[in-house]
């Protein structure tokens, strides 16, 4: 029986190959007699040696997505090309990618170098070759002298990092990985989160990484893609995208977020720059996402982040934004304080002040204040739903 052969590679010389490619994707599941999109028309490019991070909450089409890269479903309908080669039809052994997922499915009976060498001797490369670089990827994650331990005797990073080393030795030109860290605990999953990065700095291949964990993305990640029900919302640096969120669902996804809803009173700077009034206490002028057109009178909803407010009894200086409001919980949480604040308009706010002196709080519960910021610091992305 012939194997099915990837698609010649696409002939562009002019243009960067990504390492891997989405386009027009789609796939649906027939689920009781009903078909369900569970991805709708993805476009997508992984440039080569990037950590690219898909993001979102369970149900969104993340790992559905990744499956898709991976070859073990086919989509519906669009493309998906690795190295600038469609896969379509191509088996997964076949696609010079490799998968790490949640559960490491290591072989119990084997020690941690036969897990990891496995894959090679499948291949029949020569003996020498196995050792040499079965032992290069076992220093490279740190497991150098636990060779001849077996699996239940490692902890749960440790068998993760055998995982990780039995993907990696086998050279693929990208690695998929799945929720990788979800079993962990949250200490070991952040120090995994900073080995995961310095490993793949090390190899340079490109790493896709699918989690629902906004920290994690935002830690490790070249660029991230924000998934909802089968989209991308938003696609940028993890900057980018905490700093100026696209819609009201990666504003409230990625992080805490303060969204409030004021009228449009003027435009300026060829529609970049919008004055709204939030009430007779409270009046800001916020930059405009990109593509997004205003008018006078129209409501508008504006995105804030909590660090970046100041909390206070006097009115905030010219040139800064302002709402007044009644502070209606105080948290201490260590590093930082949490203020719950009611705007005179009815809004709900969180605040976090850095503790960092050990002055008593800014404000009490019950305490009327003003909230300022920088209008830099605040960033308006549509009508309010």
């Amino acid at each position: 029986m012939t194997e099915t052969q990837p698609a010649p590679a696409r002939d562009d010389p002019g243009r960067a190959v990504p390492a891997i490619e989405l386009a027009g994707v789609e796939k649906a599941f027939r689920v009781h007699g009903e078909h369900v999109a569970a991805v709708r028309g993805v476009d997508l490019e992984v440039g080569q040696g990037e950590f690219f991070s898909l993001l979102g909450p369970s149900g969104c089409g993340k790992t559905t997505t990744l499956r898709m890269i991976a070859g073990f479903e086919e989509p519906t309908a669009g493309e998906v090309r690795l190295h600038g080669r469609g896969v379509t039809g191509v088996p997964p052994n076949r696609r010079d990618v490799n998968t790490v997922f949640q559960s490491y499915a290591l072989f119990p009976h084997m020690s941690v170098f036969e897990n990891v060498a496995f894959g090679l001797r499948r291949r029949g490369v020569p003996k020498g070759e196995i050792r040499a670089r079965t032992g290069a990827m076992l220093d490279l994650v740190d497991l150098a002298g636990r060779e001849r331990r077996r699996p239940s005797e490692l902890s749960g990073g440790q068998q993760q990092r055998v995982a990780l080393a039995r993907a990696l030795v086998n050279r693929p030109r990208a690695l998929l990985l799945d929720e990788p860290l979800g079993a962990l605990d949250l200490k070991l999953r952040q120090s995994m989160q900073v080995e995961l990065k310095r490993i793949q700095r090390e190899v340079g291949i490109t790493f896709l990484y699918v989690t629902h964990d906004q920290d994690e993305a935002l830690t490790m990640s070249d660029r991230i893609a924000v998934m909802n029900e089968g989209l991308i919302e938003q696609l940028g640096t993890p900057r980018e995208i905490y700093e100026r969120p696209a819609t009201r669902f990666v504003a409230g996804f990625i992080g805490t977020s303060n969204l409030l809803a004021g009228e449009v009173g003027e435009v300026t700077g060829g529609g970049s720059r919008a004055a709204l009034s939030f009430g007779p206490d409270g009046r800001v002028e916020v930059p405009v996402r990109d593509g997004l057109r205003v008018a006078v009178g129209e409501r508008l909803e504006l995105t804030i982040r909590p660090e970046k407010i100041g909390i206070g009894a006097d009115e905030p200086a010219d040139g800064l934004c302002g709402v007044r409001g009644t502070v209606t919980e105080v948290v201490y949480l260590g590093t930082s304080t949490s203020y719950n604040v009611t705007t005179s308009a009815g809004a709900d706010m969180v605040v976090f002040q850095q503790n960092a002196t050990s002055a008593d709080d800014a404000a009490a519960r019950g305490d009327g204040v003003w909230l300022s910021w920088d209008p830099l610091h605040s960033y308006a992305i549509g009508a309010p739903r």
